[in-house]
């Protein structure tokens, strides 16, 4: 495993990381219109990732089929989309805690933090599906694109390792505990790139189903977290701005880089 792939596997997490730190940084929540900013750049950087380099790679690996081409990467979208879908309803949502007092807090704040935890398993395998197809030869995946998707999910990483360790901190956990319970939310990811990544060769001729099936996932996080993260409740400009940025920079990255 070259040194590209650990470190496209690790981007994702050293983004929660460097969020989990603003409990030592900050005292109080992050900048509303830079959460926002970053959600849109983010948002941008996983369509154009999906589209480029997940639902097409997964179309043409399955050209030999005809007509019948889109048929894997349907399937594959569908179950990845359905399966965070599922998710969503057996998990709570990661989502700032209502104000109240004491132990009633603090059991509020475990949840989301075990939420924000859940929901980062899929993100890690939709990373180590991409850099399983770089090991296993497939010319269709690049690995600037390959890294560009690890750095959009390192973006939007970053307010989630926040809203981990800082509510932690307000709730009365040390800042140490907050800090160590941040960073561990995002561990879970390395833990879901690599399964895919130790099952690179089985994964080989199932290849466009995985790929399609992380291509559904990082929609379903676009839709489900990220738009909404953008508008806040707001005609949000900068949100449009930034998902055209991400969007535009993950698009040049694949197309004439790769």
């Amino acid at each position: 495993m070259g040194f590209q792939t650990v470190l496209g596997v690790l981007i994702p997490f050293i983004g929660t990381s460097l969020g989990a730190l603003c409990v030592l940084l900050l005292k109080g929540e992050l900048n509303r219109r830079l959460q926002r900013g970053m959600a849109g750049f983010a948002a941008g950087v996983m369509v154009a990732a999906s589209v480029w380099s997940l639902l097409l790679p997964a179309i043409d690996q399955s050209s030999g089929m005809g007509k019948l081409a889109f048929l894997p990467a349907s399937v594959g979208f569908s179950v990845g989309f359905f399966f965070l879908l599922l998710l969503d309803v057996a998990i709570p949502q990661p989502t700032e805690p209502a104000a109240c007092d004491g132990e009633s807090r603090l059991r509020k704040v475990y949840m989301m933090v075990l939420a924000v935890t859940l929901h980062n398993i899929p993100e890690g395998m939709a990373v180590g599906v991409v850099f399983a197809a770089l090991l296993t030869g497939d010319d269709l995946v690049t690995a600037s694109a390959a890294m560009a998707l690890s750095v959009g999910i390192a973006v939007q990483n970053f307010p989630e390792g926040a809203i981990v360790s800082m509510p932690l901190r307000s709730a009365g956990v040390g800042k140490g505990k907050s800090l160590l319970l941040g960073v561990l939310s995002g561990a879970v990811e390395l833990l879901g790139a690599g399964i895919m990544l130790a099952a690179a060769v089985w994964l080989a001729p199932a290849m466009p189903y995985f790929l399609s099936f992380a291509a559904g996932a990082m929609f379903y996080v676009v839709v489900e977290e990220l738009v909404p993260e953008m508008q806040d409740g707001v005609r949000s400009k900068i949100g449009a701005v930034c998902f055209s940025v991400g969007f535009l920079t993950m698009m040049i990255l694949d197309v004439a880089l790769g």
